[in-house]
């Protein structure tokens, strides 16, 4: 046994990675390495095809087991168990209540309730609120905005009525100053007033609910703007240390704030990039914590939030599966409570169903997949640690950059935080217009049928910002990446005359006619534009006659370049203004076919958006476009 051992390892010798560089490098018979095999992510990263052991060597905590400072490897120590964390907005006291009663009945184990929609609640609307819910085995979360001091105090009062232990209370309140300047441009009330009642509730906390977070730092709101992941957690670590800062001012040790501190981060959907950000922001504020001089053993508690920034309102079912691979990255992050939100919360009010769904992907995750069974999965992965190594120092060397202008705020007030974020936001968007950053069933492969006007509500799908009650800085303007292109195929579906008709008139070669067919319909199903497909016409005289009765709005010429020199001026010439005539493709001869008035070309290199605003606009559908 020993020899054949012996005899295996002789078989296969070890490689360093200058061995795989330069194997690599042969195979490759002098094509650019860069350019094949290294892509950068949106943050800038540098991917390269292999890792090994050697990107490791220069990592210091690789060696520190779960559990411990810095916290890379998690808080854990025996199991990745995280809270299955479910949030209702509340409108009606009664149904809010049953809804989260169902919900706990049904496996959630934190419960979240957002009351900023009621214009008034009362201390027995709170009581009505929680009274079904099992405080001793599910957590209980508030956000409450501006409102936060009172609920805490009548939280207090509610527990002692329902002779409910202080100590084993869980859970958070939301009071963010620091978030709600960056989303509406102002304080709840004042800066100096808002962070004297953040100085009360983390008091009150201290003396009454050990158990509860009272200091969220909400790097989400960055996520659902289009932050990098770099982005969000050095901004979201600059929101904490300025939490720092001001308490331990007011008098509180960093030890208390970090315990009752709570960072919520959202997920997207780059995967690893995704599972690597829950560990750096990790070690982030453990390095944060130990510069303030608190205690090394603390972790920071981790509410991981599934972004709105990738969510689509049509094909909204694919939200389904982008929900997925967030959970599971933020799982196997380590994250220690996870919000899935259901996938129509960013155009309707959630059902029974999708709140079902958005719920059990995390039962399936746990209960199926055992994805609780192992602490940090991830560890020793050679690409996942440089992502977090990677992240790790650019969010660092971006904290520093924030710190010296000022810290958060100072930095968010003169603009400096704000306008990077609105160029990373600004970049991604271009990105999903021109198809170089694919929303599967929005920019590429829609549902050709599909309509959502009479399933959605506009105030949800598109909110109207709520402005701050005194400004002192530009707000961040929070979008989806598929708003745009939401509201021209909503454009579509309320034109007076119909959704146009677009028909492809294909000729010449089968497969390249094919081929433009089929990117052609996609494109213009982008639009919601009804399109009329077909295998081929033997005349030019029978394609332009056919699309004429089917009274065509749009006719494609889908051919090769070779053929659309002398047929395309035919095409145009028969069909004499009675429909838009485009090309499928870039042709050589393009600027010739210009000159003979033949303005539109749709081809992989197109603005995807602005094509199609472009149609919009020939047709005389109702449709601002905004570059």
């Amino acid at each position: 046994m020993e020899d054949k051992k012996d005899r295996l390892f002789t078989d296969f010798p070890p490689m360093s990675a200058a061995d795989w560089d330069a194997k690599i490098r042969e195979d490759l018979k002098g094509v650019d390495y860069e350019k094949v095999l290294v892509w950068k992510t949106i943050e800038g990263i540098r991917v390269k095809p292999f890792y090994g052991g050697d990107d490791l060597l220069h990592l210091q905590y690789l060696d520190q087991a779960p559990g411990r400072f810095p916290f890379v490897r998690g808080g854990k120590i025996n199991d990745n168990a995280w809270e299955i964390r479910q949030d209702f907005r509340v409108f009606d006291i009664r149904t809010a209540s049953q809804r989260a009663r169902i919900a706990a009945e049904n496996g959630t184990t934190s419960i979240g309730f957002d009351t900023r929609g009621l214009k008034d609640i009362s201390f027995e609307d709170l009581k009505t609120l929680i009274r079904d819910i099992d405080l001793t085995r599910v957590n209980l979360n508030l956000e409450a905005g501006d409102r936060a001091s009172e609920m805490f105090d009548w939280l207090l009062q509610v527990i002692e009525e329902l002779r409910i232990p202080s100590e084993i209370l869980k859970g958070s309140i939301g009071f963010d100053p620091i978030g709600q300047l960056t989303v509406t441009g102002g304080y709840y009330r004042s800066e100096e007033e808002d962070f004297a009642r953040a100085d009360a509730l983390l008091l009150a906390a201290e003396n009454e609910l050990p158990g509860y977070r009272v200091l969220p730092v909400n790097s989400f709101l960055l996520g659902n703007a289009g932050a990098s992941a770099i982005q969000e957690l050095a901004y979201g670590l600059s929101m904490a240390a300025e939490y720092f800062t001001r308490l331990t001012g007011m008098g509180h040790g960093s030890t208390d704030i970090a315990r009752h501190m709570q960072i919520n981060l959202g997920v997207g959907s780059s995967y690893f990039i995704e599972i690597a950000k829950v560990r750096a922001a990790r070690y982030l504020f453990s390095k944060l914590l130990e510069a303030y001089g608190g205690d090394k053993d603390i972790p920071v508690f981790i509410h991981s939030i599934t972004t709105d920034w990738n969510k689509t309102i049509f094909d909204a079912h694919v939200n389904m599966l982008r929900l997925t691979t967030e959970a599971m990255a933020a799982v196997l992050g380590g994250c220690n409570s996870l919000l899935v939100k259901p996938y129509d919360a960013c155009y309707s009010m959630p059902g029974d169903f999708s709140e079902r769904i958005s719920r059990n992907i995390q039962h399936i995750l746990r209960e199926e997949s055992h994805f609780d069974k192992v602490v940090d999965p991830a560890a020793g992965s050679y690409f996942i640690e440089s992502l977090t190594d990677s992240l790790i120092t650019h969010a660092w060397e971006l904290f520093l950059k924030t710190d010296e202008a000022g810290g958060y705020i100072r930095a968010f007030i003169s603009g400096m935080i704000r306008e990077d974020l609105q160029a990373m936001q600004s970049q991604r968007l271009k990105m999903i217009e021109s198809r170089r950053g694919i929303l599967v069933g929005t920019n590429q492969y829609p549902d050709f049928q599909e309509t959502m006007k009479e399933n959605m509500d506009p105030d949800v799908a598109f909110p109207v910002p709520v402005p701050a009650t005194s400004r002192v800085a530009e707000p961040l303007k929070l979008v989806r990446a598929s708003e745009a292109f939401d509201k021209l195929r909503l454009a579509t579906e309320n034109h007076p005359k119909g959704r146009p008709r677009v028909f492809m008139l294909t000729f010449g070669m089968l497969a390249i006619r094919l081929a433009r067919s089929q990117f052609s319909c996609n494109f213009f199903a982008c639009a919601g534009y009804g399109v009329i497909d077909n295998l081929g016409f033997k005349t030019m005289e029978e394609g332009v006659n056919a699309a004429i009765r089917a009274k065509a709005d749009i006719i494609v010429a889908c051919s090769s370049d070779e053929e659309y020199g002398e047929s395309v001026p035919v095409i145009f010439s028969k069909v004499n203004g009675r429909a838009i005539v485009v090309v499928a493709g870039a042709p050589p001869c393009m600027e010739e076919l210009k000159q003979q008035g033949i303005e539109d070309f749709i081809h992989v290199r197109s603005n995807v958006l602005e094509t199609l605003a472009g149609f919009h606009r020939k047709l005389g559908i109702a449709y601002e476009y905004k570059n």
